[in-house]
């Protein structure tokens, strides 16, 4: 039976991943040659000439059984060292604040290699603490997840996200933790425990 155009209805089988890996990461997904650059694998132009700290933070995207998703697709986007996004006046040339990466297909760990990002005035003027924004998919996922990544050792009292999640241990879930000098951890969790906090954006 077909359907009008004005109400396809979702199924099972329409999913984000792994599909989106084909498109967004062939290389990845097994498929080399369709692209002679694939885009977005670094937030780097020139790492050497980047300003800022260089920091690599370490996770896994679990499903609801505590199950590591090895299929997992990831972007991130963020402003650089001084607080500024790509394209403001004065913002790093050498740093673009986007990056494609995936999960490790037998880990299911990721790593993002990138600038440790600055606090920024938001709307209002109201002062952002450090983070990076992240989108997510996988297997199981109709659409894409939004969360954030922020950082246990700045200060993060007074960001505006924050502040407006209600129970309050969850907010836990956003904070990256320092392993090292220049290195985080920072699980997702979909579901059950611990589930990570996604916003409806």
């Amino acid at each position: 039976m077909s359907q009008k155009l004005n109400t396809l209805i979702e199924s099972a089988s329409q999913t984000a991943g792994p599909y989106v890996h084909i498109g967004l990461m062939p290389t990845y997904a097994g498929n080399a040659g369709y692209y002679d650059e694939e885009i977005g694998t670094t937030p780097f132009l020139d790492e050497g000439n980047a300003k800022g700290e260089i920091v690599e933070i370490v996770g896994s995207v679990f499903d609801g059984t505590g199950w590591a998703m090895r299929d997992a697709l990831i972007e991130s986007w963020q402003c650089d060292t001084n607080g500024l996004f790509a394209g403001a006046d004065g913002s790093d040339p050498a740093f673009t604040g986007h990056c494609r990466f995936a999960a490790d297909a037998e880990s299911g760990e990721f790593t993002l290699r990138t600038i440790k990002p600055a606090s920024f005035k938001g709307r209002g003027g109201v002062e952002v603490a450090p983070h990076i924004s992240l989108w997510v998919v996988a297997r199981g996922i109709n659409i894409g997840l939004q969360t954030r990544i922020y950082f246990d050792d700045e200060d993060n009292s007074s960001d505006p996200l924050l502040s407006r999640i209600e129970q309050r241990p969850r907010v836990d879930t956003l904070i990256a933790k320092k392993t090292g000098d220049g290195k985080y951890r920072f699980d997702i969790r979909l579901q059950g425990a611990g589930e990570t906090v996604f916003l409806d954006i």
